[in-house]
Parts: structure tokens; sequence; C-alpha cells
């Protein structure tokens, strides 16, 4: 987490000195702050509700993407060498053709995810006598007994009339880069990420939060290689809000930033204790809440420590502790450490042709 000089801003020119930015004031780094962690909350909160739906769900369009023991422990490493070959890409080559490559390609991606994040809300402004027709993509390969499926997507009208919605914030985005609709991307990759991904386990998702502990202190304290991508980066990678609103309104360029992945992967492990608090049939959802108050606490610590040491915080250094102790100290209290790391949630795997049931699942065994 750090704030950013002029995000979206114009550069200096060359050999120039860069025109003194006045200090935010403390009315403005309240409210810029604030917004940021209520930002974080929302993705969190509904895409974990929304997991619970998504983890029974049998069409194969939105059945979740688990992520297994063994994608955990690489998971930094990948992240790592894209972080790295990104920071080369921006010394080597030209940041504005780079950026509008990756604005072509977050443009359609945001549209998607846009489109689905609000599909489930817009059901309800339509009316009972709307014409909704049913559609399917499907995309297969070979033929006869050796088919396999590649795309299944099933989608009705209603989703068409969100995809129309959505491209119309897209097309505002990438003609204007506007923090708005920056925001809004922000938030549907964020909401999808935290429905769609889905842990296995709770031993799974202490690996992977432990390894991108290490990660983000890494890239952060170690380096200016994260820094320095996060504010080349113009993608919607982060969510920002202006510290000078109150005073410029929507044309403020004074911005803090959180990134995408200090929500997304602390929100799939507090999705993760969500399905487990329904998993014990006790009608309570005390490990969801008690992590979902210790992400705030480690968020708020953040921003505390940073405004202290005027330095970017790695947010997963302070988010990874409280996000897994919290969870863990309620299990003790109530004797539920064994259960809590017993659960289990089975892989969503596509069936291989002419493999038995046998075959699948001692595959899925040697994935975890």
């Amino acid at each position: 987490m750090e704030e950013a000089a002029a995000h979206n801003g114009s550069a200096a020119g060359a050999g120039a000195p860069a025109p003194a930015r006045p200090p935010a004031t403390p009315e403005g780094m309240a409210l810029a702050y604030g917004s940021l962690v209520l930002m974080a909350l929302l993705p969190i909160f509904f895409g974990a509700l929304r997991s619970v739906s998504c983890a029974k769900s049998k069409n194969s369009s939105e059945m979740p993407e688990t992520i297994t023991s063994r994608d955990a422990a690489r998971f930094p490493i990948v992240a790592s060498c894209t972080l790295l070959g990104l920071y080369l890409f921006f010394k080597i080559f030209s940041q504005e053709y780079i950026n509008l490559l990756l604005s072509m390609y977050f443009f359609v991606l945001g549209i998607l995810a846009l489109s689905h994040t609000i599909s489930p809300m817009m059901n309800r402004f339509f009316p009972a006598n709307f014409p909704n027709k049913q559609y399917q993509l499907l995309f297969t390969q070979g033929s006869g007994e050796n088919k396999e499926e590649i795309v299944n997507y099933e989608f009705d009208t209603k989703d068409l009339v969100c995809l129309a919605l959505s491209s119309v914030v897209g097309v505002w985005y990438l003609l204007r880069k506007h923090w708005i609709a920056n925001n809004l991307f922000g938030l549907a990759f964020s909401l999808n990420g935290v429905e769609l991904l889905h842990l296995n386990n709770v031993s799974t998702g202490c690996i992977l939060l432990g390894g991108l502990f290490i990660y983000d202190v890494f890239w952060v304290f170690g380096t200016n290689v994260m820094v320095t991508v996060a504010k080349s980066f113009e993608a919607p990678i982060k969510l920002v809000f202006p510290q000078d609103l109150l005073e410029k309104g929507l044309d403020a360029d004074n911005f803090a930033m959180l990134g995408l992945g200090d929500i997304v992967i602390p929100g799939i492990f507090i999705a993760l204790l969500l399905r487990f608090d329904i998993s014990l049939k006790k009608n309570t959802h005390t490990y969801f809440y008690t992590s979902f108050v210790a992400y705030i606490f480690g968020l708020g610590l953040t921003i505390f420590i940073m405004h202290i040491f005027k330095h970017a915080q790695p947010a997963l250094l302070y988010l990874v502790p409280a996000c897994i102790g919290f969870p863990l100290l309620v299990a003790l209290a109530k004797g539920e450490v064994t259960e809590m790391f017993s659960y289990e949630e089975s892989s969503t795997r596509k069936e291989v042709p002419g493999a038995s049931k046998e075959e699948m699942t001692e595959a899925s065994k040697k994935e975890k």
C-alpha cells in the first residue's frame, strides 16, 4: 500500500524539476484511506458470500477454480517472475506503448468481470415479462469419444444487457483512464477473484499467504521494483482514491492506492473460512467474522505504520499474521483446530476422456 505521487497525471518535462505538490490535508487523507478500506471490504464480504453458492453451482461457466498446495507453493515464484518481467519491460521499452497494450487487454477483461459482478443485482430490475432467451457458447476439441469441452458458457439476454452496460464503463476507462472507472473494474476483478478462486483447505491457504508474505516484504523493502511497477502500470490492478478530492473534486490527481492482491489473497482465505463455518452446521459464522475483523485490523495497521515511517508498506506483512492468527486463536479457544485443518474442498477439474473415476481421484490426491 502506498501513496501515488501523480497517478494518471502528466509527467514533468525532461530535465525540468517536478512541480511541488501541496501536502494532503488531514481531512483529505482520512477520506482517501477510509474510502480505500471500505472499497477493500466490499468485494471480500460479498465475494465470500457468492463463493458459497458458486461452490454449489452446476453451471460450468460459474464453477470455481480450486487452488491446491502445489499451486500455492508455486504462486510466489510465478508472481515474482511476472513482477520482475514487467519492471524490465518498463525500463527497456516505451511506457506509453506498453500501457496501450495493457489498456486494451484489461478493457476486455474488465467488461467481462464487471458484467459478471452486476448480473445478479441487475436481475432484480428486469420486469417479470422481460423476453429472456437462453444462449450457449460451446467450443469442443476432437470428435466422437475423444471430444473434449474447451469452453462451455451459458448466458441469457439479461447477461447481454449487463455486458452492454459494462461496455460503457469500459469505453470510459479506455478513453479517460478516470479513477472512478478504474475502481469499478478493480472492484469487479476483486469480487470475481474472491468468488471464483477457492482454496482446497486451510493448510493450502497458510502456504499461499505465507509465501506471498515473503514475496511482498522482499519486493517492497528489498527493492524499488514493486513501487515502480505500481506507479507505471496504468491498468485497474489497484484501487485508488484522491487525497485532494475536497480541493479539486473529480479532477483530483494526488492518489493513495491499494493493490488488488492485498484484497484478493486474504479475501480467498476469508471466503474459505466462511465455507468452513457453514460446513460445521452450527448456524454461526464465527471464523468468517473473526477473519473479517482481522483484515480490518491489519489494513488499519498498514496505514498507521505507513504514516509513521513515511514509506510504502507491504500490506501483506500485517494482513497475513492477522488473517491467519486471529481465526487460529479462536479455533484454539474452541478446541476446533483439528476440524479446521481437516476441512477439505473437492478440486474442480475437467474430466479426462477415457479416465476412470479412480484415476481422477488419484490424480486429485497427487495435486494436494
